[in-house]
């Protein structure tokens, strides 16, 4: 295909999958990444442009002749010791790429949002893809952040720009270099640093499912739209259970209450702000995402887009594999897993 396909994002974990979905369907890729990033793992062939989102003039460089265009950069931690950080790369780097792709021509934009936008104080029964929020509803920087982009692309699509949404639940799988909070989740876990928990419930998809979601809402979705990417409902003792089947390793049995959780969420990242640790061991916007509601209903838009996601414990085995492969978790001990195909491709 001569025209030419732009990915934001591109090299991360979502995003290398959604690229190499592309490139294997004969488009022509320029992946957008951050200077620095790895981009390696990329199919060969992949055009490369490094930029920063932050940089209005540097982003409309890397948009020029881009003919679709999906906006997956953004910062997904739920911690950054300059918070401001995340305002400058979700919200207003998400309006220098739609200004950007709009005013080079783009026929089609999608931004990839977050199910985690999508939850309100209070709320009764699943959540689907039309339920309306507040910025009174966003928990913490991150959230409120990655809920301003989504009302900048919405606002442009209600503008009459060919702008759709879609909003990925926890994306699980093999593949994630970087790694997102779900991956470090199950690493500190096989790993043995998750001596105890809280449970909660959440809702995760293959990230393969959500590559393929966006490039289906990119091709069929309607602007203005949000497409809700979502697969199984489970509690995380359930997903801990699961994972623990996997790699032979004991969930934990102490349960941590809320407000023992929420303090030492403060003092971790009191910590890591001012003391110079590293990352806190737990996140407030984590801990108070686990008082949320965080069941998801997406079958709507998943027959919209005519999605079937896979099972959740396929994805958890080869995401497995894939970690132990390289030495981020201990050697699988048999089981299941080890039924499971390896046809995993380099940016798989």
């Amino acid at each position: 295909m001569d025209e030419l396909t732009i990915v934001t994002g591109g090299a991360g974990f979502i995003g290398s999958h959604l690229v190499d979905r592309l490139a294997g369907r004969g488009h022509r890729v320029r992946v957008v990444e951050r200077p620095g990033a790895d981009v390696s793992h990329l199919p060969p062939g992949v055009e490369v442009v490094f930029a920063d989102i932050r940089d209005r003039a540097a982003v409309g460089r890397a948009m020029a002749g881009g003919r679709r265009v999906y906006h997956l950069a953004a910062n997904p931690n739920l911690w950054v010791r300059d918070r401001r950080e995340f305002d400058a790369v979700n919200h207003r780097g998400t309006v220098h790429v739609l200004d950007a792709a709009l005013a080079g021509g783009a026929e089609r934009v999608l931004h990839c949002s977050t199910e985690s936008i999508l939850t309100r104080a209070r709320a009764s029964g699943p959540i689907a893809e039309d339920v309306q929020v507040t910025e009174r509803d966003a928990v913490g920087p991150y959230c409120l952040s990655k809920l301003r982009a989504e009302r900048e692309a919405m606002d442009r699509a209600r503008a009459g720009a060919p702008v759709v949404v879609a909003n990925p639940t926890m994306p699980v799988g093999p593949g994630d270099r970087g790694p997102s909070p779900p991956t470090r989740l199950l690493m500190d876990f096989c790993n043995g640093r998750l001596p105890a928990v809280m449970d909660c419930t959440l809702n995760l998809i293959d990230v393969r499912d959500v590559a393929e979601g966006l490039r289906r809402a990119m091709e069929v979705g309607r602007p203005g739209r949000r497409y809700l990417l979502g697969g199984e409902n489970l509690s995380l003792l359930r997903l801990l259970g699961l994972m623990g089947e996997i790699c032979g390793v004991r969930p934990p049995r102490l349960r941590v209450p809320y407000a023992v959780a929420i303090v030492s969420a403060y003092v971790s990242e009191f910590y890591a702000d001012h003391l110079g640790g590293g990352a806190p061991q737990a996140t407030v916007t984590g801990v108070r995402l686990t008082r949320r509601s965080m069941h998801f209903d997406a079958s709507r838009s998943l027959q919209e887009l005519g999605l079937s996601p896979r099972p959740i414990r396929s994805s958890l085995g080869e995401a497995a594999r894939w970690l132990s492969d390289r030495g981020a978790i201990p050697p699988l001990r048999g089981g299941a897993v080890c039924e499971l195909p390896r046809t995993l491709s380099k940016s798989s």
